[in-house]
């Protein structure tokens, strides 16, 4: 009774245990190698089966809705494509496999496909792809594999601060594995630090969810921020301190802050719909006068999916963003300061021809922008390791 009367003094009650990413594959590599590949990969163009392996996931995850738009594009070029779920942290503990299985099929659009919460039914593939560093070991281990390759999505060392995840992940890129990068900048990165062999594609975009809504009418004092913190590289501290300045200028500004599951504490009021699905999201697009997503790392799918809904996007003016969309393009680039923040998002507040001629950029861009398309860019990228 004493030593649980002190457990809980101490904050250690009923709390459940830390979870902690440390991959068992990666100590498999370390300690017996990587498996060898099987002979030789089958010759271009033929039926391809394509393996991808993914980290334990979320409700909301823009990485593995877009790993799910670009398996159905292999799958309508005739590739049959499972997903294989690697559990490095043990997020899934005490889930039943087939209730790991049914949740992901429901949250990321993957009825269609085979999806395995373990690797007991592993029997081989012509083509496995790892997806996230925490994946990488796994498929440096799985037998019968054609040829391996890394999707990159994103430059995930960035995702922490000095630690083991931090090494682990910068060791990934040089591990030898083909790349496809989620933007020419991100492909640039891979091969300038790392050495790495890195072929790229374009984010796309689902246009029968993101379009415009005509029956939508398009205010003028509302702010859309992509507020979901507990992604760190949304960057959601810079923004709520720029929005609270705005505030302070603008009084009577409508702010919805959106993505979190969690309510945050912002300062100021705010609506907070929580997470939304995509016909939501597109109204809420619709309706907006500006919409501010913050880009730390490489670009995320939330940018051109508003550009697609005809709304005036603010994003930050990092190195990828403005390689990706150009120091004057559709996007209004700002400076990481809230004030100069604030700034940019007053501005487009004000100026209805700047906001129209923005819109009008966006529409154009994330009309080049296709799931077909970057599906596309993907085989080829995959054609071009089995040659």
């Amino acid at each position: 009774m004493i030593r649980g009367a002190a457990r809980r003094v101490l904050g250690r009650g009923d709390a459940a245990p830390a979870r902690l990413t440390a991959p068992p594959a990666l100590l498999e590599v370390a300690r017996d190698g990587i498996v060898p590949l099987a002979g030789d990969p089958r010759p271009s163009g033929e039926r391809l089966r394509i393996a991808v392996v993914v980290p334990q996931f979320r409700r909301g995850s823009g990485g593995h809705s877009t790993i799910m738009h670009l398996l159905r594009g292999l799958a309508a070029r005739g590739h049959a494509c499972s997903v294989w779920i690697e559990d490095s942290d043990r997020t899934h503990h005490g889930q039943a496999p087939e209730e790991v299985e049914a949740l992901f099929r429901d949250w990321f659009g993957a009825s269609a496909t085979d999806v395995h919460a373990t690797f007991d039914a592993w029997t081989g593939a012509d083509v496995v792809l790892a997806t996230g560093w925490q994946t990488v070991h796994r498929v440096l281990r799985l037998p019968g594999c054609g040829v391996r390759g890394y999707l990159v999505q994103d430059h995930e060392p960035e995702f922490y601060g000095t630690s083991a995840e931090r090494t682990w992940a910068q060791e990934t890129y040089r591990l030898g594995l083909p790349c496809v990068a989620a933007s020419p900048w991100l492909a640039g990165v891979l091969r300038e630090r790392y050495g790495a062999r890195a072929d790229s594609f374009d984010l796309g975009v689902d246009h029968d969810v993101y379009a415009p809504v005509p029956a939508v009418a398009r205010r003028g004092d509302t702010v859309a921020v992509y507020a979901r913190a507990v992604t760190a590289r949304r960057a959601v501290p810079l923004a709520l301190l720029a929005l609270r300045e705005l505030r302070r200028q603008r009084p009577r500004t409508r702010i919805v802050l959106y993505g979190e599951a969690r309510p945050i504490d912002a300062g100021f009021d705010a609506e907070q719909p929580g997470v939304l699905d995509g016909p939501h999201l597109a109204e809420l697009y619709a309706e907006a006068t500006v919409g501010v997503v913050l880009s730390m790392t490489n670009p995320s799918l939330v940018p051109v999916e508003m550009l697609a809904c005809g709304l005036a996007v603010v994003d930050l003016a990092s190195e990828s963003m403005r390689a990706t969309f150009g120091e004057d393009g559709p996007i209004a680039l700002a400076p990481f300061d809230p004030v100069a923040l604030a700034g940019v998002i007053s501005r487009l507040l004000d100026d209805d021809a700047e906001r129209e001629r923005r819109a009008a950029a966006g529409l154009a861009l994330a009309g080049t922008r296709t799931w077909p398309g970057a599906a596309a860019q993907l085989e080829a990228a995959i054609r071009g390791w089995l040659a």
